[in-house]
């Protein structure tokens, strides 16, 4: 698995027994103590897609963009423990000091979707399109990528897009190239796009496994490359969700993430990045009906935050995203007690020779955004 040869990583161990016979309350204090004692040394970010078990303890909850904010703006922690998934704590790792320590609680919790593109199929990639198109081509990744990924970008001009910034970053790069090579989400890449005025045709979806091109019209044309990548939970919510919900209540407002597919945001009444559907709900007046389309874990809490609000998952079958949910309270606690002990678990570096271009596709857009 690349992002695991990339990262200079310790093995991770089994849990001992006794993190499965502890209560949850025994647990939760723990947590506690061990945050008290270390207090500004340490410094816990948690995604908004984790468990309330694991989130009530961050210091900090947000999406990509916010978080990627916050850790390039780190001074006092020594040790970041982080709340997410892989890339997130690598992104942590290249926008902090070299003295502070990053910590994933989990090796588990990857992201399907930046696994979908390794750096030698992008390379290989690359290669092929600029055959096709010459030095026309500007590449954007989502954060959803490996660092590798970013690195990558960062060395051909590109930068770092997040879905808050995604339009943004977009037409920012079409001010540098005639094209853009779009990793590694196709549905965030063609939403974007065909909001800036793109048409479908002008779009080409490139397979990395068969190495070709799939368009609707002539290549020579295409002006975004959408790399075939997709999210594994945005995926599972289609238009007849919406048709049959909207058959039982037409009341229900649908509020989508972008990573959905075209259809379905297309279908649906807004779209937005993880913070505009939060903000979204927050502004709603009490008594309207959401059936929002993302990540369960976030669904179920803005129903819990929002009593005054009818707030359904747009797919009522829909689980939570599998390896987000791979930080749990015991690995949390474990990695927190370990540290107590003065011993650093799942410590996540990147390579500085990754680090120093990744570093610039971050910071592009970090200052425009």
């Amino acid at each position: 698995m690349e992002i695991l040869d990339l990262l200079e990583i310790e093995s991770e161990v089994s849990l001992p027994r006794r993190y499965s016979e502890l209560s949850v309350a025994e647990m939760e204090n723990r947590v506690k103590e061990i945050k008290t004692k270390f207090g500004d040394r340490l410094f816990i970010p948690g995604h908004h897609y984790q468990k309330d078990e694991v989130i009530q303890f961050s210091d900090a909850r947000g999406d990509s963009l916010k978080l990627a904010r916050i850790c390039s703006t780190m001074a006092d922690a020594e040790y970041i423990v982080f709340c997410g998934v892989h890339f997130m704590a690598e992104t942590a790792d290249m926008l902090t000091q070299a003295d502070k320590k990053v910590i994933l609680p989990d090796l588990r919790a990857g992201c399907s979707m930046a696994d979908m593109a390794d750096i030698d199929q992008t390379e290989a990639g690359w290669a092929k399109m600029q055959d096709i198109w010459g030095d026309t081509i500007i590449p954007l990744t989502y954060v959803n990528s490996t660092a590798a990924i970013k690195g990558f970008v960062g060395k051909h001009g590109g930068a770092t897009v997040t879905s808050s910034n995604a339009k943004k970053m977009l037409e920012w790069a079409f001010t540098q190239k005639e094209r853009i090579l779009f990793l590694p989400d196709q549905h965030l890449g063609r939403n974007t796009s065909y909001d800036l005025g793109i048409p479908l045709d002008q779009m080409a979806i490139y397979d990395p496994l068969t190495k070709s091109f799939d368009s609707e019209g002539i290549l020579e044309h295409v002006k975004v490359i959408l790399w075939k990548g997709h999210c594994s939970v945005h995926e599972k919510f289609n238009v007849k969700h919406i048709d049959n919900l909207r058959k039982q209540d037409p009341d229900f407002k649908v509020l989508v993430h972008p990573e959905c597919t075209f259809d379905v945001v297309q279908a649906s009444d807004l779209n937005g990045s993880t913070s505009f559907i939060i903000n979204t709900i927050k502004k709603a007046p009490a008594g309207s009906k959401w059936a929002v389309g993302t990540e369960m874990n976030l669904v179920n809490r803005l129903a819990q935050e929002h009593p005054d609000k009818k707030i359904i998952s747009l797919n009522p079958f829909m689980c939570p995203c599998l390896t987000m949910n791979r930080i749990d309270l015991q690995h949390l606690l474990w990695s927190l007690e370990k540290l107590e002990e003065g011993e650093v678990v799942n410590h996540i570096t990147v390579p500085n020779e990754i680090t120093e271009y990744a570093v610039l596709a971050l910071n592009r857009m970090l200052e425009r955004s």
